[in-house]
């Protein structure tokens, strides 16, 4: 089965240029240089509206920490319920408590208030104290599909063994890891060949001049597709 490919779109262009290069699903996201914020309610539903393919939404109320308060989340459990209103696909979601840990009660809240829409935990993985436990702890929920992973480093590049021992771990169970982070054209091939990941996750890798402030650069993406289909 072919390799996943997911792409940020962060605007309607970007999430256009993407779908029609080969991407198979959008993270749609606003604040790249922040990591990722929740994007305004009018761009998730401009952008379920433009592509014909899955589009998954990040809900992170801001970029303080993964550490969130009852306010932080009586924010994300609206914003979760109004993503669900505008037909995407799924939700991105992740929070920690103040150990390190994946916060189970918070997280168990926001796959309710997702109602049967695809849940991905996104990178506040990768600030856990133990990324196996962690992904134990994710794989008790049967609602979390992904798991955004750069196996604990700040390039995912860095950390082939660890993805490599996620994947093993996470084989035969409902939830893909997703790696991303770093990622780049030239590097796509033997990562996936080392890894046996089922799924990649792009942003500035398959962007104009490898910014992640600049459009989405089809020919990337359509590369990036085509070494995956190889």
């Amino acid at each position: 089965m072919a390799v996943l490919l997911e792409v940020i779109a962060t605007t309607v262009a970007d999430a256009r240029l993407a779908a029609q290069a080969g991407a198979d699903r959008l993270e749609l996201v606003t604040g790249m240089g922040e990591g990722g914020l929740t994007p305004s309610l009018g761009l998730i539903e401009a952008v379920v509206a433009a592509v014909e393919i899955p589009v998954n939404v990040i809900v992170r109320p801001h970029s303080r920490s993964f550490v969130y308060d009852a306010d932080d989340y009586a924010v994300m459990l609206r914003d979760v319920r109004a993503v669900k209103a505008t037909g995407a696909n799924g939700v991105v979601i992740g929070m920690l408590n103040a150990a390190g840990e994946i916060d189970r009660e918070g997280l168990a809240r926001a796959i309710d208030a997702a109602d049967g829409l695809a849940v991905t935990f996104h990178r506040a993985f990768d600030e856990a104290r133990d990324l196996r436990q962690s992904l134990d702890v994710l794989l008790g929920f049967e609602a979390v599909t992904n798991v955004l992973t750069s196996g604990g480093q700040p390039s995912v590049l860095h950390a082939e063994a660890t993805v490599r021992e996620l994947v093993q771990q996470a084989a035969g169970s409902q939830c893909t890891v997703l790696a991303g982070a770093g990622l780049t054209v030239d590097a796509i091939a033997g990562f996936v060949s080392r890894t046996q990941v089922d799924a990649v996750h792009f942003g500035s890798g398959v962007r104009v001049n490898s910014n992640g402030l600049a459009p989405v650069d089809a020919d990337k993406v359509a590369k990036v597709r085509a070494l995956l289909d190889a």
